[in-house]
């Protein structure tokens, strides 16, 4: 075990939205404050990095990883870079034995997650993946219940796992959001991730995928924000649409597309033998239950669903991040935002360019 007495140096890679925006890591450390010590943070535009050293209390600014590693002591590096770049910079920080939190996706190849991880517990680093989705009470709840077997045996589920894309909505967004449209980046490895994440969390891992896969319009156009109006060429498919097989005739349907901008329906829905269950994300689960009483169908809403949510975890929103790696590194457990699981969620999305490209199903070969 780590000693408990001192807060862990954390240094982060990164000041743009995830780490600066109200639901992002900095602005939502306070409940974990004294179990970490703010040391350094670093962008490639100093200036930002300087801006957020002195909004949230760093110590030190750089303006490249190599440098703030060599300078500052750190026990833990959030890498909140854009996704392009997660698998050079977070090699880097666990070659130096650091800690990682990375923001999703692991790494942009299998090579890469296999090497990230390798190369980690070599050097005694832990790693957190996002997304934080299965920290969250509502999807805990749900995973105890499906190991009850409540709804009986899962046939199939559906997620939704999309929304408008960066720029899409009305209110614009903060930073220019062309490379989320561009190849290397895309609406599954933003998006899709946070379904697959879920329903492999409930689930368990997949065995093979099937999918469809393109780009809906050529330009995207910025409809609000300080780059309202920005013609954006879509390079990376924007539309994706697949099934993973569980096997044991267990199936998904998953979204990972920049094409939603509203919906009603559940997140996600998972259907069993006696019965179903939605998800709306941070609102309570629903379960509906073949004779919940005898002869008897319906939804049942136990008293302590309602409630079903965590005071703590909700001040911490992203930062939950941060909280599971230290509570993982002081107390030596395995992650349940494992480095494993997401490289389980890369392969699927890996094969689900495959898959669309050559119209055929993909088996997978990792499991977590």
């Amino acid at each position: 075990m780590t000693d408990t007495k001192s807060p862990l140096r954390l240094g982060i890679l990164g000041a743009g939205t995830i780490a600066t925006a109200g639901y992002g890591i900095l602005p939502n450390l306070g409940p974990i404050g004294d179990e970490i010590e703010l040391v350094a943070i670093a962008d490639p535009v100093l200036e930002r990095a300087k801006q957020a050293a002195d909004d949230f209390g760093f110590r030190e600014a750089y303006s490249d990883l190599r440098e703030m590693l060599d300078s500052a002591e750190l026990d833990i590096v959030a890498n909140l870079t854009p996704i392009f770049l997660h698998s050079e910079t977070s090699r880097l920080i666990v070659e130096r034995g650091k800690h990682l939190v990375s923001e999703k996706p692991l790494g942009a190849t299998m090579e890469d997650a296999d090497a990230i991880i390798e190369i980690a517990a070599a050097n005694g680093a832990t790693i957190v993946c996002a997304p934080p989705d299965m920290l969250f009470p509502p999807y805990m709840e749900a995973r105890r219940l499906l190991d009850e077997n409540t709804i009986g045996k899962v046939a199939f589920a559906r997620v939704r796992s999309s929304h408008a894309g960066p720029g899409g909505g009305p209110g614009g967004w903060p930073l220019d959001p062309t490379w989320f449209y561009q190849k290397g980046s895309g609406p599954l490895l933003d998006m899709g991730v946070y379904g697959i994440h879920e329903i492999t969390g409930l689930l368990g891992p997949a065995k093979r995928v099937s999918a469809f896969s393109g780009i809906t319009e050529p330009i995207r156009t910025v409809r609000g924000g300080p780059f309202k109006g920005t013609e954006i060429e879509v390079t990376a498919d924007d539309n994706s649409l697949f099934m993973l097989d569980f096997g044991g005739s267990t199936f998904a349907v998953v979204d990972g597309t920049f094409n939603v901008h509203a919906a009603k329906s559940p997140k996600l829905e998972i259907f069993g033998r006696r019965g179903a269950m939605n998800l709306y994300g941070d609102s309570p689960l629903e379960v509906y239950r073949a004779d919940a009483a005898p002869g008897v169908d319906g939804w049942i809403t136990p008293n302590y669903w309602p409630a079903l949510s965590d005071e703590r975890v909700d001040k911490l929103q992203r930062a939950i991040l941060v909280d599971h790696l230290v509570d993982c590194v002081r107390n030596d457990k395995h992650p349940v935002l494992s480095a494993e699981h997401a490289r389980h969620a890369l392969e699927i999305m890996l094969a689900v360019t495959t898959s669309a490209r050559e119209g055929k199903v993909v088996e997978l070969k990792t499991t977590f």
